[in-house]
């Protein structure tokens, strides 16, 4: 949603409503990723607007200072990058599943799968970075591509029940190679829908014919 007209929040998180999984809330602290974003405050407003799941993506230095504003913010899912929580990250988990929100992790393009490897078993999402984190329209990153591929063959291994997601170029150039390699889900932002049409139904639209032309597979709501 960094991505959004923040000019008419609300108009845009109840159109999306009818179309998205979730919503994925860039919360970034100008240190951890050179950008400031979305706060716990902005959340709680457009929540109410919002019938679909919340998920708070922290690119922040210390996630643990986030949890329960976002909690009471409206979330239902956390997902601290794996390059912030190395001395903390068992606490950060006990904090988290004590807010009754679930465990995401997300990880930059340089880090490896192993650096997330113990605390799998409790994570329900794993976002894996296909750019630097910051800002948008960035280059997509291919050698993330194996990345990706080693996380589903873990979790096929181990009998993990995490999803994948990807964040960062997810457009009609890259849907084929992801989800080729293993990816669940995608993080749409400027280049495979905001920058579709300036209306979303329309773009929605328009990214779901990419989608479908590029993998032959059709797209549609898990809820039916």
């Amino acid at each position: 949603m960094m991505c959004m007209d923040f000019t008419r929040p609300t108009e845009q998180v109840t159109t999306l409503s009818k179309y998205a999984d979730a919503f994925h809330l860039d919360v970034m602290d100008g240190h951890f990723a050179p950008n400031l974003a979305l706060s716990p405050d902005f959340i709680k407003a457009i929540a109410p607007f919002s019938s679909i799941p919340l998920e708070a993506h922290l690119m922040t230095e210390q996630p643990d200072r986030w949890l329960e504003p976002l909690a009471e913010a409206g979330v239902s899912i956390v997902s601290p990058h794996v390059e912030t929580i190395n001395r903390d990250g068992f606490r950060i988990a006990n904090s988290v599943a004590s807010l009754h929100l679930e465990l995401g992790l997300a990880i930059n393009p340089m880090t490896p799968i192993s650096a997330a490897r113990f605390l799998l078993p409790r994570v329900s999402l794993l976002t894996l970075m296909a750019v630097d984190v910051g800002f948008s329209r960035q280059p997509f990153i291919p050698e993330i591509l194996p990345k990706l591929a080693e996380a589903a063959k873990l979790r096929e291994q181990e009998g993990l029940k995490y999803l994948i997601q990807i964040d960062g170029c997810c457009n009609k150039s890259t849907f084929k190679s992801l989800r080729d390699a293993g990816a669940d889900m995608f993080v749409m932002g400027n280049s495979g829908f905001f920058g579709q049409s300036p209306d979303l139904a329309d773009a929605w639209k328009l990214m779901q014919q990419d989608y479908e032309s590029a993998t032959g597979e059709r797209l549609g709501r898990t809820d039916g």
